[in-house]
């Protein structure tokens, strides 16, 4: 079983789910859409995107079914399938389609673009990001300013996912103090070794560094 990844948010949060239920898996970095890459990788994933999960003959790609099957290979509720699986369903559809969109908004132009030489920062954007940013926070707020995980008190895949470009955070600089129970939510995660540092010991090259 191998799973291939880069340092990019999606990737990092496969990797992260692999290391978080101790999955026994080979990580292999890789870049798809590098220079005389795409023939390798065409048949892995038609979308040349990562991450891409290997396994018994066959491939899997995009982070939330990877997380499925990983979870139930490793016999795990992590995904939870008994009957909190709607709720978590609901929050990776409402978090993909509002904060997590925000943050990703936020990300690309202050993050990504720089990184990668794509462009200049639309701060039209930004400010657009920011917006939807603090809608969709403070509905988040609402719900974790009375418990640990947002599915009660036991971590789901979830929280990972809602929290995809939280580790980002140092190039998209979102306002996240400005809501104190989802900084307790974020800190908390950050304990976890495999979220806090899911590329421990693996040989993954850093990202391109943010200009001064």
């Amino acid at each position: 079983m191998k799973l291939y990844f880069s340092r990019n948010p999606n990737p990092r949060l496969a990797v992260a789910v692999a290391r978080f239920l101790k999955t026994n898996v080979a990580f292999e970095f890789a870049a798809p859409m590098a220079p005389g890459q795409s023939e390798r990788y065409l048949p892995l994933n038609p979308n040349l995107l990562l991450p891409i999960l290997e396994h018994s003959g066959r491939t899997l790609w995009e982070s939330d079914a990877i997380a499925c099957w990983l979870s139930r290979h490793a016999g795990s509720n992590f995904w939870r399938t008994d009957d909190e699986e709607p709720d978590m369903i609901r929050w990776i559809s409402w978090a993909k389609e509002n904060f997590m969109k925000a943050c990703d908004i936020v990300h690309w132009e202050r993050g990504t673009k720089p990184r990668y030489g794509i462009g200049p920062c639309d701060d039209t954007m930004v400010a657009e990001g920011l917006t939807q940013f603090h809608k969709a926070a403070v509905i988040l707020e609402g719900e974790l300013s009375n418990r640990s995980w947002i599915l009660g008190e036991t971590i789901s895949f979830a929280d990972f996912r809602m929290a995809t470009f939280l580790p980002f955070n140092d190039a998209a600089r979102l306002p996240i103090e400005d809501y104190p129970a989802i900084r307790r939510w974020s800190d908390r995660l950050n304990q976890i070794e495999a979220w806090r540092d899911p590329f421990h010991g693996l040989d993954a090259p850093r990202l391109p560094p943010l200009p001064n």
